[in-house]
């Protein structure tokens, strides 16, 4: 489902700030993979999910996307076919939109419409919103009506899940989507991450600072530091691996311990 061979993206080359963030990175994921990542503080874990999303232009490789070369493709038009969280909860939808109109858009961006902000839903189609809703238990369903910006971070995050979803994604990645809420609402977050992701064998992406959902979560574990992903488990191997093992073959693979502190806290 998703094929990258050899991309490369250095920001700010020939001047002091020059950053290489991603280094002839390649990665294979096959339909219906849930692929976790770990990685030390600037690995180029989001600077990846930027490049597949055509936030910027790759210096170097090529990504393909269900058969099709994407590498040059714009932004706007590969977001029909990839869904996509981040960390903030605030980034995912439009506050001053109501639930419904939020829904609305995204529906319709995701069946290729080129004026969705200005087509119209169907009855069935608001139906569909709600029973959508009604499976996050937050009682939102009856308050389709209402602006985003009324909602809490943890329905805010809830709702761009579904609305990422609704419509199935070639390809879902998620940037630590649940590190911002408290723990309970991070823990139903993610059962419905689970829960989606299984019934509709969505090839997944997930960036996770906690090293036990990088083992339980999906079928592969993938490591990155200074732009590479110097690290790909899957299969037995990854079912008999510990957290002190993952740390252990990232200190061997790299000369050096973790860095982040927030991963070292999961432990």
């Amino acid at each position: 489902m998703l094929k990258i061979e050899g991309i490369s993206k250095t920001f700010h080359p020939g001047t002091v700030n020059e950053k290489t963030a991603l280094k002839d990175l390649s990665l294979h994921l096959k339909e219906g993979d849930f692929a976790t990542i770990v990685g030390s503080n600037g690995a180029g874990k989001s600077t990846l999910f930027n490049a597949i999303t055509g936030a910027f232009i790759v210096d170097e490789g090529q990504i393909f996307l269900d058969g099709e070369d994407i590498t040059f493709k714009r932004e706007h038009l590969r977001s029909v076919d990839i869904g996509h969280l981040f960390q903030d909860p605030l980034m995912g939808t439009a506050p001053h939109m109501s639930i419904e109109e939020n829904m609305a858009l995204a529906y319709l961006r995701a069946h290729g419409k080129k004026r969705a902000m200005f087509s119209r839903i169907t009855k069935e189609e608001k139906k569909l919103f709600r029973e959508q809703l009604s499976r996050l238990d937050m009682g939102l369903e009856d308050r389709m009506k209402n602006p985003v910006g009324l909602l809490s971070g943890g329905q805010r995050q809830a709702l761009t899940l579904l609305m990422a979803t609704m419509v199935t994604p070639k390809i879902l990645l998620l940037d630590e989507h649940t590190a911002a809420l408290d723990p309970a609402t991070a823990e139903k977050v993610l059962e419905l991450t689970k829960q989606i992701v299984k019934e509709r064998k969505i090839t997944c992406l997930m960036v996770t600072h906690n090293m036990h959902q990088a083992l339980e979560l999906g079928n592969r574990t993938l490591m990155m530091d200074s732009g590479r992903i110097i690290l790909d488990i899957s299969g037995e191997e990854r079912e008999h691996l510990t957290v002190d093992d993952l740390l252990m073959q990232f200190k061997e693979h790299v000369g050096e311990g973790l860095d982040n502190d927030r991963i070292l806290l999961s432990k």
